[in-house]
């Protein structure tokens, strides 16, 4: 039964045959914003009329990453599959009316069933594009039926969406070429035709079509890599649409506000990892602790083994401090690792610039004499300690911080030194200064 209620009507139509790509993420999601934007409707259609690609478990690895995105659809999902006696029924009624024949060749136990293309231009009014022409006595007849018995994917496409009452359809740049195959076939079958909007690909920086080459390609490999779903969509939402401003930081009920057809860029976007890990950061950043923490101990416990020697107090002053500075969630075991291992590895750069210079072993031998007198030792107690010690030897405070934060992290850049002490406790970080000063003399410095 044809739906036409006269409201938008959107669908998002995977193949089932590999796990949700990047830009068919960014075509569900402007599916998606239209339709809430418009108080429509999202459709998710399954398109496995592959049989020898298409797997039911990619179906649960799409419907995941939809999951995890918060791209909920109102209707389906519906399988083509399922609905071949739909697509037969319609075949039937092409070959009645003389629009279509049966193929003189017979491979399996159907014969092939062909959709005469009248000789004739298709004009399309793109919501992206605008006007296209295509000259169709320039393309062939076309298979609506293949020979196995399923239905081709420009035949099954136009009587799905005209029987769910499509009103958009709004997808990928490479069906463009699938538009004037399809308008014959609605004008054929007495349907409606709807309107089309044609997103421009997704290119690497190289300005070739992104492919797994520029690296994570699909949904859940961002979500293993530790991006928040909010930001990929915010990300996804900006790459090749704008709501017109300058606003980038933008929550979903930001961008179904400011969502137009006609905010889509007709040229390609190119994807940009820095941006989305910047975006990705500031997400981050923006949680409440209990979430950041949440989301983020799976991949310490992972960094760390499932072995983390440390406190509850200590793990969570530690998160904390690295909450800001976290752009992905899997870098939390590189950015923390020093504070749960002493056997750490120092950088050759920050050895270089901040422990081989003359004198280090003795500062670093004085601070720690200087910090084995505090009895209370806070980020107050250390920071005034280390003040004092300063001003008594008239040296700088960066003459201190950079070798002593060097020698607790073995980096030269990371949160606060007096941050960095309390969290590692007295009793470590006085440890760390006497290794440092160890390792500096098996260079041969003195």
């Amino acid at each position: 039964m044809q739906v036409n209620d006269g409201k938008v009507r959107v669908r998002f139509a995977p193949s089932p045959t590999g796990y949700l790509h990047i830009g068919g993420a960014r075509t569900a999601l402007f599916n998606w914003l239209f339709a809430r934007k418009n108080n429509g409707t999202m459709i998710l259609r399954i398109e496995d009329t592959d049989r020898e690609r298409s797997t039911m478990e990619d179906v649960d690895r799409i419907i995941e990453s939809l999951h995890w995105l918060g791209l909920n659809w109102d209707e389906g999902p519906f399988f083509q599959s399922e609905r071949k006696d739909i697509y037969r029924q319609y075949a039937q009624k092409l070959l009645d009316h003389d629009l279509a024949y049966y193929s003189d060749e017979e491979r399996g136990e159907h014969k092939a069933i062909i959709f005469k293309i009248p000789h004739e231009k298709v004009v399309v009014d793109d919501c992206i594009h605008g006007k296209m022409e295509f000259d169709n006595s320039l393309i062939k007849d076309l298979v609506i039926f293949k020979s196995d018995g399923f239905p081709t994917y420009n035949f099954a496409c136009v009587v799905d969406d005209a029987l769910m009452g499509i009103t958009h359809i709004i997808r990928g740049d490479d069906h463009i070429s699938n538009t004037p195959k399809q308008i014959p076939l609605y004008d054929a079958l007495g349907f409606p035709v709807p309107k089309f909007a044609h997103v421009p690909l997704i290119l690497g920086k190289d300005k070739k079509r992104l492919s797994k080459r520029h690296g994570a390609t699909s949904v859940q490999a961002y979500e293993q890599e530790g991006y928040l779903p909010q930001a990929l969509v915010n990300f996804l939402a900006l790459l090749g649409w704008s709501p017109g401003d300058d606003r980038e930081i933008m929550s979903l009920d930001d961008l179904i506000g400011a969502f137009k057809l006609e905010g889509i860029s007709s040229s390609n976007s190119v994807f940009d990892d820095e941006k989305l890990k910047w975006m990705n950061g500031n997400y981050i950043a923006q949680l409440p602790f209990e979430k950041y923490k949440e989301q983020v101990m799976p991949y310490l416990n992972c960094a760390m083994n499932g072995s983390i020697n440390a406190s509850c107090e200590t793990v969570d002053y530690i998160l904390r401090l690295m909450q800001s500075r976290t752009r992905l969630l899997s870098d939390i075991g590189e950015l923390t690792g020093y504070f749960f291992n002493d056997e750490f590895e120092y950088d050759a750069k920050a050895v270089e610039k901040r422990l081989l210079k003359p004198g280090v072993i003795e500062l670093l031998q004085n601070i720690a004499q200087t910090l084995e007198k505090i009895e209370d030792f806070t980020e107050h107690s250390t920071e005034q300690a280390l003040r004092d010690f300063v001003e008594k030897n008239q040296i700088s405070g960066g003459a201190v911080i950079h070798p002593t934060r060097v020698a607790l992290t073995g980096v030269m850049t990371g949160p606060g030194l007096f941050e960095i002490m309390f969290a590692l406790g007295k009793e470590k970080t006085i440890a760390r200064l006497k290794r440092t000063v160890d390792f500096i003399q098996t260079l041969g410095v003195s």
